[in-house]
């Protein structure tokens, strides 16, 4: 079932978005068709900004203090169809269609537990 038009974010509702100390706000990514939890990442406003404005999706490196669009390198990339933001305004979900695995890994997921 999906959430109210009211949590799901656009350039207009940007600023309804609650950042912790240090300007962050954690993303969780999941598939749009199979509903798999693929990762958890970090996004700043920019990086938000620019995920809505290209629908691909855009994080920041806490390690490198810097942007960077999942699969520029890799290829595994990630087509944002929809924001979401909880109930507190404190997390994001993004909704995306993933090419390729997700995990850095090589794994499709970064939640997937080897034998």
């Amino acid at each position: 079932m999906p959430l109210p038009t009211s949590r799901r974010l656009d350039s207009t509702t940007l600023d309804t978005v609650t950042y912790d100390d240090h300007g962050l706000v954690p993303a969780v990514v999941q598939e749009t068709t199979s509903r798999d939890v693929l990762m958890l990442a970090w996004m700043d406003a920019e990086a938000l900004r620019r995920t809505l404005e290209t629908h691909r999706a855009t994080y920041w490196s806490r390690s490198r203090q810097s942007h960077w669009v999942k699969g520029e390198t890799s290829g595994n990339t990630q087509h944002v169809r929809d924001v979401l933001l909880d109930c507190d305004g404190d997390t994001v979900l993004l909704l995306v269609d993933q090419t390729g695995p997700a995990c850095h890994t090589g794994a499709l997921t970064c939640f997937t537990v080897s034998p």
